[in-house]
C-alpha cells in the first residue's frame, strides 16, 4: 500500500514522502491517526504541485538550519552531574539536559531531534550526540560529562 506521509514518522519517513507500507499498518494506524493519506493518482498530483511550490521555501529553511549547525563548530559543552564511585552518576544525563546546555550556548533545538549514542548517560566521560536541525541537515556534537565540584 502506498501512502503519503502528513507527519514525520520515525523509521519510516518525513512529511510528504511517498512510502510503501504493509496494508494493515497503513489502514489501521497511519491513516486513522492522521499520519498519512492514501496515495491515489489525484493525491500524487497534488503532492507534486505542493513539492514544486515548497522547493523555494525549503531553501531558506535549510540555510537557517545550516547556520544553526555551524554554531556547533568549536562549541565546548560540559555537563556537570553528581558522581559517586567509579565515575558512576547519580541519575543520568538525557537529551533534555543536552538541549538545555545547547540553549544556554545559543543553539536552539528541540530535544526530540537529539540522539545520544547509547541512550542515557550513566557515567562520566566524553560522548557523542547527533542533532537533526532539518531532514537534510544533521550535525554531530562531542561533549563531556564531568563531576560536580
Amino acid at each position: 500500500m502506498e501512502v503519503i506521509l502528513k507527519k514525520d514518522v520515525d523509521n519510516l519517513g518525513f512529511i510528504d514522502d511517498l512510502v510503501t507500507v504493509k496494508n494493515g499498518y497503513g489502514r489501521n494506524f497511519l491513516i486513522p491517526q492522521g499520519h498519512a493519506i492514501l496515495a491515489t493518482p489525484s493525491a500524487k498530483k497534488v503532492l507534486s504541485e505542493n513539492l514544486k511550490q515548497r522547493a523555494y521555501k525549503d531553501k531558506k529553511v535549510v540555510d537557517a538550519a545550516k547556520s544553526q549547525a555551524e554554531k556547533l563548530n568549536g562549541l565546548d559543552i560540559k555537563l556537570t552531574a553528581k558522581a559517586g564511585e567509579a565515575d558512576k552518576l547519580f541519575g543520568s544525563i538525557t537529551d533534555a539536559d543536552l538541549a538545555d546546555a545547547l540553549a544556554k550556548n545559543g543553539v536552539e533545538i528541540d530535544r526530540k531531534y537529539i540522539t545520544i549514542a547509547g541512550g542515557n548517560i550513566k557515567r562520566l566521560g566524553q560522548y557523542e550526540a547527533s542533532l537533526r536541525f532539518h531532514r537534510d541537515v544533521v550535525a554531530n556534537l562531542t561533549f563531556d560529562v564531568i563531576a560536580e565540584a
